[in-house]
């Protein structure tokens, strides 16, 4: 009723009072100059401008006490038995450091429990890089006593170390390299005789198996695709394989293993290779002669203290074993290399672990094992390079 006639479009909208500024905690932050154009790929970061102000970032510079883990050291122990704990920790640390010959940070003065804190992530990070084979470190606790337990273990990459016994063959049927192949014979003498690897013609090894089950699976089913190229590959690998038995299980290949390597002059670079690699396996034989590379490869409970872990995470039916990845086979090539692989591969999927060496070591005052997996390494290096020489 008291509206103003003709009124829209005169009035103007009343400006907000401003408020006082208020003063920032940081007062500047650094800025990202403007990028120039560049090609795709380019990872040049663009030019950082720097403030011309001082930032609140000290605590950049502070060291943080690292958080107890429940794991590490119980709560609530009375002042008695922590002292107990703190002189047994120190005790057992002592025989660790020296048997690994590291150098552990002063923690002493820190109270107690953080300097046992502080201990172990320190040694954790020095056996990282101190021990090649270093898996975990525990601290244990047994009745009143609490020393450490260190377990080793030798990373095998899940790899198949399968050494083929069909290019062996063409090797020595090949007078350009029969002495290379001769060489290659001693070295899968020891590797069968010594070391222990499975030949895939043998009835109780996890490759004849794979074998005799592709072989079946090609009798009941005559009308798979190149059955007749399979069956011819399959015949190969049975001839060849108890050929190439005969000759690398003879225990001659050993007593002439060294002479072969005085007397052998490399002509090109594939004799080079075998050469260097008889070598190595020869020092093997010579450092290590009755050695099996299965030596350390027991199941949990075979070797691990009964305080390290109650539960037991190696089973047959979890666990690839160690005879199951590492072996003699007929060849990297065809039909039936391509249906085992598939087979060995999609069994492999349904394990949750692979089994390797292991060592556990624990630091209570009694005798520390001499056990170390230095075998372990230089074999599996040995067997890869003799898998990629053959195929």
């Amino acid at each position: 009723m008291n509206a103003t006639k003709n009124n829209i479009g005169n009035n103007s909208t009343t400006r907000r009072k401003k408020n006082k500024a208020t003063a920032p905690t940081v007062e500047r932050i650094c800025r990202v100059d403007k990028a120039d154009e560049r090609q795709l790929g380019n990872t040049e970061r663009p030019t950082e401008i720097r403030s011309d102000l001082s930032t609140s970032n000290a605590f950049l510079r502070i060291c943080f006490m690292p958080r107890l883990k429940e794991s590490e050291i119980i709560a609530k122990q009375s002042k008695r038995r922590s002292a107990k704990t703190e002189r047994d920790f120190y005790k057992s640390l002592s025989l660790l450091v020296k048997h690994y010959d590291i150098i552990p940070m002063p923690t002493k003065h820190f109270n107690y429990p953080y300097n046992i804190s502080l201990a172990l992530r320190d040694i954790e990070k020095q056996l990282k890089t101190k021990t090649e084979n270093w898996q975990s470190l525990r601290l244990i606790e047994k009745g009143s006593e609490t020393y450490f337990a260190i377990e080793e273990r030798c990373n095998t990459g899940a790899t198949l170390f399968y050494i083929p016994v069909v290019p062996l063959y063409q090797l020595l049927h090949n007078k350009a390299y029969r002495k290379s192949a001769s060489l290659l014979l001693s070295v899968c003498t020891y590797l069968y005789r010594n070391a222990d690897v499975p030949y895939y013609r043998l009835e109780d090894t996890y490759l004849y198996y794979n074998y005799e089950m592709l072989n079946d699976w090609l009798e009941q089913d005559e009308e798979i695709e190149d059955s007749h190229n399979s069956k011819k590959e399959l015949q190969r690998a049975e001839i060849i394989g108890d050929i190439m038995g005969q000759k690398i299980s003879n225990p001659k290949n050993l007593l002439f293993f060294e002479q072969r390597l005085k007397s052998f002059r490399p002509k090109d670079n594939f004799d080079r290779e075998c050469l260097q690699l008889a070598e190595k396996a020869f020092k093997l034989y010579c450092d290590y002669p009755n050695e099996s590379i299965f030596r350390n490869a027991h199941y949990n409970n075979a070797i691990k203290p009964q305080d390290m872990d109650e539960d037991d995470p190696y089973n047959e039916e979890t666990v690839v074993a160690m005879d199951k990845y590492i072996s003699f086979f007929a060849e990297s090539d065809g039909l039936i290399y391509d249906n085992l692989m598939s087979c060995v591969n999609n069994e492999f999927n349904e394990y949750a672990e692979t089994q390797e060496p292991i060592i556990f070591k624990t630091f209570n005052g009694s005798d520390i094992t001499d056990k170390n997996l230095d075998f372990e390494n230089q074999l599996f290096k040995v067997l890869n390079e003799f898998c990629r020489l053959l195929n």
